[in-house]
């Protein structure tokens, strides 16, 4: 039987991934909204593992444009592993999955590799800096200050 982890897990989980995607999306990078069709975008997908067992958690992978995931589609299905869309896209993905390790690292996550033979090239989001600092770019009190009233 599948076990399901705790209301209290489960918003953890789904705090840390909303962190995730906003560190990402801060530093610029497309990120896939959860729902959408992959057929139509790429970028960082970040997803929860629900189950309450060792491979529970929070993943970040790249997924590289449509076209591009066509064009290794077609070269496996025609068999063909000297093509170089198989080579760029390995390579593509060795690179975007570096740079969100970089970014999320920066932002004071900690991250691992997923060391997970369903998720390869992916990344186990652990933990999440201490949850009453603000990430850098949160708006600051100065910003929001009225007209000729700015603080400090």
């Amino acid at each position: 039987m599948f076990e399901r982890l705790s209301v209290e897990e489960t918003t953890r989980l789904e705090l840390l991934a909303w962190r995730v995607r906003n560190e990402l999306a801060a530093a610029g990078l497309p990120v896939v909204a959860p729902g959408m069709d992959p057929q139509l975008v790429g970028g960082a997908e970040v997803t929860i593992d629900r189950g309450a067992d060792a491979a529970g958690g929070v993943y970040v992978g790249w997924s590289g444009s449509p076209r591009l995931r066509e064009c290794t589609s077609r070269a496996l299905r025609l068999r063909r592993p000297d093509d170089p869309a198989l080579l760029h896209s390995a390579r593509v993905t060795d690179a975007m999955v570096r740079a969100l390790r970089t970014v999320l690292s920066s932002a004071g996550l900690t991250v691992e590799d997923a060391n997970d033979t369903y998720r390869p090239c992916q990344l186990r989001v652990v933990s999440r800096p201490d949850p009453g600092a603000p990430p850098v770019w949160e708006l600051r009190e100065e910003e929001s200050a009225p007209a000729g009233r700015e603080t400090g």
